[in-house]
C-alpha cells in the first residue's frame, strides 16, 4: 500500500505503521551489526515505550526529548514518540551544549530517550526537571491514548546561525505529507530500500528517508554517520536502491577512491542531492565517475523536507535546478507578494500539506514566515518557460558590493570548477570602500598545487573582476552543519 500521486496520505504516523505491521516485511536494516527490524516488530517495539512513556505520565502532544544517534534504538525512539501521540523533540547532537541546553529547555519536555554514548551531554545540558527514560522490554500495557492528524507530532529546532534556534513545530499530518512528496517524487514503493546517512535528528534524514519508507512500504538501510571509504560497500551489503545525501557528501565520494560493484551500479535507481546547491561540474563529474544519475531537489525544515525535485530519469533533470513541485505549490514572489514574471527574480514561497505548523512559543517569528497560507523560504530564485525552479541565492546571504547584488552560490560554482575543490563557499566582508567585498574558503584534496591566485583567475575568466574574491582561504574543513551543510554565515568569523 501506498499514498496516491495526487492525495496526501490521511491518517496519523500510528494508523500507517499498523498497516504497515501488518502487512509485514523488511522495515529496517541497521550497518553496525544490531538485529534488523520488521515493520511488524518496530510497531510492537514502539507501542511498548509509548505505553511506558504514558505510564510515566506523558500526555498527548507533550514533547519527549530524543538524544540518539542513527541506529536501532533511535529508530525505535522517534517512532515511540509518534506512535504514542507525543511530539518528538529530535535533538542535534552535533549542535553544541549551548544550543542542546537551549532545546531541551525551550521544548518543555519531561522525559528524554538519551543513548548510553551522549549520558554524559544530557547530564551537562539538561535542565532541572527533566529525566532520562530507560525503556524495559515488554513493560507497556493499557492502550495509548487517541491522537489526530492536526496534533503535534514533531519538534525539529533550525541549525540558528544568526540567533536562537527556532522550533519547528509539525503535525501528525504534515510528517507524513513529508514523506509522500518524497514518495511520490522519486517513485519509491515496497521493493525499493533507501539508504540512509544523514541523522536523523536532520530533517532530510528524517522525512525523506524514515517518513519516506512508511509511506510507500519500502524499508530503510541505516548507517550511524558517513564513511566515504565505507559508503559503497555498505550499499552492496544492504541492497540499497537508491541514496539521500548532501552536495558535500558527492563531493567527497568523488574525491575518494571508492568506486561501486557492477551490481551496486546496476541496483542503484538514483541517489539525491539535498539541503545546498549542487554544483553543476560535481554532479556531471560524480555522473561520469560512477554511472549513477543524482535527482538534484531542495527542502526546509519548515516543509517537513521536500519541496521541489527533478523527475527521475528519463524525465528532464534539469543541472543547476532543484526542479519541479512535487506534492505542494512553489512560486516564486515579489517583495509584495505579486507573482514574478517567467525568469524573474524573486523569493521561492511554498504552500501545501506538508507546511509545518508554525515556530514553537515564538508567534513572531511565525507571523513573519508566512504570507498569508505562503511560507516565505527566504530563498531567491527563478521559474524557467518549463516550470523548473533555480536557486539564485539566499535573502540573508546575498553579498552587497558597491550596492550590486551578488549571490554566493555563482562564486560557489566557479570554484567547484576545478577538479581539485573538494568545498567551497563565497561569504562577505565589509569593506569601507563597497561595503562589502567578495572572498571566499576552499579545501582542496591532498597534494593539490592549487594557489589562490588560480581560483582567483578561474573566478575572473567566469564571472568577471566585479564577482571575483578578493582573497581565498584554504582550511582544512569547512564548518557544515548536522547534515554536512556548510554554514557560510560563520566563515567571516573564523578566517
Amino acid at each position: 500500500m501506498k499514498a496516491e500521486v495526487g492525495c496526501p496520505p490521511a491518517g496519523t504516523l500510528r494508523t500507517w505503521l499498523d498497516m504497515r505491521a501488518a502487512a509485514g516485511g523488511a522495515a529496517f536494516v541497521f550497518t553496525d551489526g544490531t538485529p534488523d527490524l520488521s515493520w511488524t516488530a518496530l510497531r510492537e517495539a514502539a507501542r511498548d515505550i509509548a505505553l511506558q512513556l504514558k505510564a510515566e505520565g506523558a500526555v498527548t502532544g507533550e514533547s519527549i526529548a530524543i538524544m540518539q544517534p542513527n541506529g536501532r534504538e533511535g529508530v525505535l525512539a522517534f517512532y515511540a514518540a509518534v506512535y504514542g501521540g507525543f511530539r518528538a523533540t529530535m535533538i542535534n547532537l552535533a549542535a553544541g551544549r549551548e544550543a542542546i541546553a537551549f532545546a531541551l529547555d525551550h521544548c518543555d519536555a519531561r522525559l528524554a530517550l538519551v543513548h548510553d554514548s551522549v549520558q554524559d551531554v544530557f547530564e551537562a545540558t539538561r535542565p532541572a526537571d527533566m529525566a532520562r527514560f530507560v525503556p524495559r522490554t515488554g513493560a507497556g500495557a493499557g492502550e495509548p491514548d487517541p491522537v489526530g492528524p492536526r496534533d503535534h507530532a514533531l519538534l525539529m529546532y533550525t541549525s540558528g546561525t544568526t540567533g536562537r534556534p527556532k522550533g519547528v513545530l509539525h503535525t501528525q499530518s504534515s510528517l507524513l505529507a513529508g514523506g509522500w512528496t518524497a514518495a511520490i517524487a522519486h517513485d519509491l514503493n515496497e521493493r525499493d530500500r533507501g539508504f540512509c546517512v544523514l541523522p536523523i535528528c536532520h530533517i532530510n534524514g528524517l522525512c525523506v528517508t524514515l517518513m519516506g519508507a512508511l509511506v510507500s512500504g519500502g524499508s530503510v538501510a541505516m548507517c550511524p554517520k558517513f564513511s566515504a571509504s565505507r559508503f559503497w560497500g555498505q550499499l552492496a551489503d544492504t541492497g540499497a536502491t537508491w541514496f539521500s545525501v548532501v552536495p558535500t557528501i558527492i563531493s567527497h565520494l568523488l574525491h575518494g577512491e571508492a568506486d561501486p560493484d557492477q551490481g551496486t551500479q546496476t541496483r542503484l535507481r538514483f541517489g539525491r542531492s539535498a539541503s545546498s546547491a549542487l554544483a553543476p561540474d560535481v554532479q556531471k563529474a560524480f555522473e561520469k565517475r560512477f554511472g549513477v544519475a543524482v535527482v538534484e531537489t531542495m527542502g526546509l525544515t519548515e516543509t517537513a523536507a521536500q519541496i521541489l525535485s527533478n523527475p527521475l530519469p528519463p524525465g528532464l533533470r534539469k543541472i543547476g535546478s532543484p526542479g519541479v513541485a512535487w506534492g505542494n505549490e512553489v512560486a516564486v514572489m515579489r517583495s509584495d507578494m505579486t507573482p514574478c514574471n517567467e525568469d524573474e527574480e524573486g523569493e521561492i514561497v511554498v504552500r501545501g500539506p506538508n507546511v509545518m505548523l508554525g515556530y514553537l512559543k515564538n508567534a513572531e517569528a511565525t507571523e513573519q514566515a508566512f504570507s498569508g497560507d505562503w511560507l516565505r523560504t527566504g530563498d531567491l530564485g527563478r521559474r524557467d518557460a518549463d516550470g523548473y525552479l533555480f536557486v539564485t541565492g539566499r535573502l540573508k546571504e546575498l553579498i552587497i558590493k558597491g550596492g550590486e547584488n551578488i549571490a554566493p552560490r555563482e562564486i560557489d560554482e566557479a570554484l567547484y570548477s576545478h577538479g581539485d575543490v573538494i568545498e567551497a563557499a563565497a561569504f562577505a566582508r565589509p569593506c569601507k570602500t563597497y561595503g562589502e567585498r567578495v572572498e571566499a574558503a576552499v579545501r582542496v584534496r591532498n597534494g593539490s598545487g592549487l594557489s589562490d591566485g588560480d581560483l582567483i583567475s578561474i573566478c575572473i575568466e567566469k564571472l568577471g573582476q566585479f564577482k571575483a574574491p578578493e582573497r581565498i582561504h584554504f582550511l582544512s574543513e569547512l564548518p557544515k552543519g548536522p547534515s554536512g551543510k556548510i554554514q557560510r554565515m560563520k566563515l567571516a568569523q573564523i578566517v
